[in-house]
């Protein structure tokens, strides 16, 4: 269903509540202050003002005052309290909402744009929240109360005033109606500024490596300088609200002392009245300067709610029934494709796959780039569904299986690792939460990366760069393929993770993998023979399709695409042994 703003205010229906009632107190006292004035100037014209009256006018006025003090005080500090926490639960939401979230989203959307919507489209909604219900709620009160007060004094004048001020208010809807569409397109060009940040940070090996950076340097200067175009645009249209404003309450003041001259020369009203009327104007102008400020506010934060409301709105594609059961006892993880197909946007890229892999056995999957052999094991892990036909997981439909345990049951190992700017401790036990030492120890041993480590500084403690970076490309896939084993899955999922390791440390890696390797089901990725020859049946996708099967002494001696890919890899070998 689409989500609704109103119900992150229904815990906080309290703290709405207290908020009207000290803005009624505050706007109540300050109409009360102007009244006591008027009897001031009309007792010491008309000479019936006594010293005891004036000692309590003075007592009446500081009270009224200390009230208005401690009420306005509570009216700033409520609502500002309220809308922190709308934003702590607001941005809890829409992140763990992101993490719900399947490949096909994350590959549609920008990283910058989901980043700009996290940060900056939230802080507007809680700044509109906070200042809305604030200065909302007493210009709200003021415009009641205010003209009801003006009203009791004198109805003509109050009468005249309205018809006034009312085509102020159109003015002021076809601004906004501009500023909402100013606001959109500035937090669209935000992101964009953002995007681009962030690709070329991310990137800047590259950058560098082209010797790019003038270029990029002057692509950003003109996002920026659209940026700063679009920013002034919407607040030039937001200075047209208050030289509107101004321009109405100088029409405003005029009239009062025409009109009010008038009556006064004709004994209808006395000083007293048009000061307090006066008065009343005077107070009247923040609460409606501020309501042109806090409905551009608004606008900003309505354009900023639709941003993120688009994201919570967003439902995952990968999804399981809340009342499915969990898989109890020993797992038996035999897997099973039957009647397999994959099309992802119309293609298909994944067809007639009918597959057996028993538990404890090691499939070895090859074939050319493009064939389809990641998206066969990303099935596995349900990072997508298949168009048609099945993978089950111990007879079960990995669909009627919770996505906690299925991919609590995987271990899962990149070829491209994704590494955290953490301790290398940390991105190795990654799947565990508190993992120990020991485990940590142990997997990277696996691994053939423990040697590597005692000779950092730091050793597990080392701090890795962003994604990785201060370690080698083969470092990366050993410290992916520990990460994957830390946790002792029962399913180990190997996605071409030794093609940046040289042949000595591929074989170094094998001889301590294997033993893990029988101890779980693995599906085993590789373009390497040599890689490939350690697992009990090996399969070719080619096109989508399996084109052969078999184990290692059973292809080589077929025609096909893995005696090719033998012979030349032979070749290879023997070349660079001359």
């Amino acid at each position: 269903m689409p989500t609704s703003l109103k119900r992150y205010f229904i815990p906080h229906r309290k703290e709405i509540v207290a908020t009207l009632f000290c803005g009624l107190l505050t706007v109540g006292c300050n109409l009360a202050m102007p009244v006591i004035v008027r009897w001031v100037i009309d007792g010491l014209k008309d000479g019936s003002l006594t010293s005891d009256l004036i000692i309590r006018y003075l007592i009446y006025f500081f009270v009224i005052g200390a009230v208005s003090l401690i009420f306005s005080r509570l009216l700033r500090r409520i609502p500002q309290k309220l809308s922190h926490k709308i934003e702590y639960v607001l941005r809890n939401d829409v992140f763990e909402h992101l993490t719900k979230m399947d490949q096909a989203y994350f590959r549609s959307e920008r990283t910058g744009d989901l980043m700009t919507r996290l940060s900056s489209d939230i802080n507007i909604i809680r700044d509109s929240i906070g200042q809305g219900i604030l200065q909302g709620s007493r210009t709200l009160l003021v415009l009641i109360m205010a003209p009801t007060v003006m009203a009791i004094a004198d109805l003509q004048l109050t009468l005249i005033l309205v018809v006034v001020f009312a085509p102020m208010l159109t003015v002021f809807f076809l601004i906004l109606r501009k500023m909402r569409r100013y606001q959109q397109e500035l937090q669209e060009h935000v992101s964009e500024v953002a995007n681009y940040s962030q690709e070329t940070f991310s990137g800047i090996r590259c950058v560098k490596g082209f010797a790019l950076e003038p270029l990029r340097n002057s692509d950003f200067e003109t996002i920026n300088a659209g940026l700063i175009k679009k920013n002034m645009k919407l607040q030039a249209t937001r200075q047209m609200l208050f030289v509107s404003m101004a321009f109405w309450f100088a029409i405003g003041n005029i009239l009062i002392l025409v009109v009010g001259g008038r009556k006064i020369i004709s004994g209808e009203l006395t000083v007293g009245a048009i000061q307090q009327f006066i008065a009343y104007l005077a107070y009247m102008q923040w609460p409606l300067l501020a309501l042109s400020w806090v409905l551009s506010m608004l606008q900003r934060g309505r354009v900023s709610w639709n941003r993120v409301k688009a994201i919570l709105d967003r439902e995952p594609e990968i999804t399981v029934d809340p009342d499915v059961l969990p898989m109890v006892g020993k797992t038996d993880t035999t897997i099973d494709f039957q009647g397999l197909e994959l099309s992802i946007n119309g293609r298909k890229y994944l067809e007639e796959i009918n597959l057996n892999i028993p538990f404890g056995q090691t499939l070895g999957i090859t074939g050319p780039t493009g064939s389809g052999k990641t998206l066969l094991t990303s099935l596995v892990a349900r990072m997508m569904d298949p168009t048609e036909g099945t993978v089950r997981i111990g007879g079960r439909d990995i669909r009627e299986i919770p996505l906690n345990q299925l991919r609590g049951m995987i271990g899962y190992a990149e070829q491209e690792p994704m590494l955290f700017s953490q301790t290398l401790e940390h991105n190795i036990g990654f799947g565990l939460g508190d993992a120990e030492l020991a485990t940590v120890s142990w997997a990277a041993d696996v691994a053939h990366l423990h040697h590597d480590v005692e000779g950092f500084p730091d050793q597990y403690q080392t701090m890795l760069g962003e994604r990785g970076v201060t370690l080698s490309g083969g470092q990366r896939q050993r410290t992916s393929i520990s990460r994957a084993i830390a946790r002792k899955p029962d399913i180990l999922i190997l996605d071409d993770v030794l093609s940046a390791v040289d042949t000595q440390t591929e074989a170094a890696i094998m001889s301590k993998l294997q033993p893990v390797m029988n101890d779980r089901t693995t599906l085993f990725v590789s373009h390497r023979i040599s890689t490939l020859r350690y697992a009990d049946t090996i399969i070719v996708i080619e096109d989508g399709k399996i084109t052969q099967r078999g184990t290692h002494e059973e292809l080589i001696k077929v025609p096909g695409y893995y005696s090719e890919l033998n012979t030349l890899q032979q070749l290879e070998q023997k070349l660079e042994e001359e």
